[in-house]
């Protein structure tokens, strides 16, 4: 008898749904004198107001590691990403380059955080 090879056949489907769930923080503050130095500006965290109009009390919300991003407008302006940098607890936020930014301008910072989820659903047929 010839030797036979028995192959396992299965059809299955997979249903998979992704959320990516943002989680938007703003931050508001308006320039004052005293947080410029020379050509930059230096604003700890206990300065901005939030959403809510609330002044801080405590640290900025930071961006999640390879999962976030900020945002930074000065003047309704939106600011290129190497101009500023938030501290790594969130206790300032450092503008270089601000020679030319008004007192009273006001200052946005937008934290906007990702926390994706997925479910998968396998049925098999056969």
């Amino acid at each position: 008898m010839a030797t036979t090879l028995f192959k396992l056949v299965m059809n299955a489907v997979t249903t998979t749904d992704t959320d990516s769930n943002p989680e938007v923080e703003k931050y508001f503050y308006n320039l004052q004198g005293t947080e410029l130095t020379d050509d930059t500006i230096t604003i700890p965290a206990t300065l901005f107001t939030d959403d809510a109009g609330d002044t801080m009390t405590g640290n900025l919300t930071t961006v999640a590691t390879d999962n976030g991003y900020y945002l930074l407008f000065v003047n309704g302006v939106l600011q290129q990403s190497s101009l500023f940098t938030v501290s790594a607890g969130g206790s300032q936020v450092v503008i270089t380059q601000a020679s030319t930014v008004p007192i009273s301008a006001p200052i946005t910072l937008v934290v906007n955080n990702f926390a994706p989820s997925s479910t998968s659903t396998t049925t098999v047929t056969s």
